[in-house]
């Protein structure tokens, strides 16, 4: 054989050698099941009934809400708190469904449009619809994160969340007692490059438009400041930080963050894979600041709340998150304390958001 055909032989050994072993897996495609043996199990109902903050029920206004309780008990929700409840009348009927059927178990926020800020007249309109959705029973104001991302003043500028025109519906809020909760920018990496060291990476190359950019629209920096602003700027008015405020990576500043703003609390939706890579610190955290944090899950994903459960209540090690673009890595359990996991699930929520049914948590 001359040296040719060993060559091509060596190649295909090599070619073939890869195939089986799978190297030409994609990291999208690698998912490997732990073959670590360690004690713990799933937990799929919450050691406590539970308020979540930061539901959400788009079709609120005629949808059958039997199937959703049956599910929310399997769980153990005791109220679900919906922040996308719109305005006038859509919200109106969103109330009205809920106390015709099930008045003690579902809450109903209210939204501002904040199209049209700077014309003649708005924030006054805008007050008014408020007050009005407020009367009608929403016990809240939510604030997506288009504002400071997408919305625009009527002369086409990026409108600030610290902008001063919107200072009446915070104002508002401080005076009728209702709380804001409030979804600003998204994770920081989403304005880094998409390279090797992103965590958000794969996240990125499947949500492509999900990507920022210190020009699009903002830097996170300028966003963030601007939020904090706002509450700083408003310390009469209740503010819960939607996602610990993205700082859930970083507990230390956001330890800082709270001691500045007295007024603002912060919601777990959407990184309790941040709180699981790190229990011994999160735990620290829970019990320091164990009456500014509240429960919420924000996508409506019944199967996905066990790792919240489990997170929360468990000291089990090395155990999947139900998401991996969010994360690739294994949770811990933080074994919270029983008094911090019932102000988590349901004491914070029911001093801050008027009108729920406390007999719901008898003990």
């Amino acid at each position: 054989m001359n040296h040719k055909n060993i060559i091509a032989l060596l190649f295909i050994v090599i070619i073939t050698s890869t195939n089986l072993i799978g190297q030409e897996m994609g990291f999208e495609e690698y998912n490997p099941i732990s073959t670590l043996k360690v004690p713990g199990k799933e937990i799929l109902k919450a050691k406590f009934p539970f308020i979540d903050v930061h539901g959400h029920q788009y079709q609120m206004p005629t949808q059958d809400l039997a199937p959703l309780i049956s599910e929310m008990d399997k769980l153990n929700m005791a109220i679900m708190v919906n922040l996308s409840g719109g305005s006038g009348a859509q919200l109106k009927e969103a109330i009205v469904n809920v106390k015709t059927h099930f008045p003690n178990r579902f809450v109903v926020f209210a939204n501002v449009d904040f199209d049209g800020v700077g014309t003649s007249g708005w924030a006054k309109e805008a007050v008014t619809q408020l007050e009005m959705d407020i009367k009608n029973g929403a016990k809240g104001l939510k604030v997506y994160k288009s504002l400071g991302l997408r919305n625009k003043d009527n002369s086409g500028k990026r409108l600030a969340i610290d902008d001063p025109r919107l200072t009446p519906i915070w104002d508002k809020c401080g005076e009728l007692g209702v709380p804001v909760l409030i979804h600003s920018a998204d994770p920081r990496p989403f304005w880094d490059d998409v390279n090797a060291d992103n965590e958000r990476w794969l996240e990125l190359k499947t949500h492509p438009r999900r990507k920022r950019s210190s020009t699009d629209p903002a830097s996170w920096e300028q966003i963030i400041a601007e939020q904090h602003n706002m509450i700083k700027n408003h310390p009469k008015t209740t503010f819960i930080n939607a996602h610990m405020g993205w700082y859930a990576n970083d507990l230390q500043t956001l330890s800082q963050l709270l001691d500045q703003m007295p007024n603002m609390y912060v919601g777990i939706g959407a990184i309790i894979a941040e709180l699981g890579r790190q229990p011994r610190n999160a735990r620290q955290f829970f019990i320091k600041y164990q009456d500014r944090i509240l429960f919420g899950k924000d996508s409506w994903k019944p199967e996905e709340f066990p790792t919240y459960f489990r997170v929360l209540e468990s000291d089990d090690e090395y155990f999947p998150y139900h998401k991996k673009y969010h994360a690739f890595w294994a949770m811990y359990g933080m074994d919270l304390p029983d008094e911090v996991l019932k102000k988590v699930y349901y004491k914070n929520a029911l001093k801050r958001i008027p009108g729920l049914d406390s007999k719901l948590f008898m003990e």
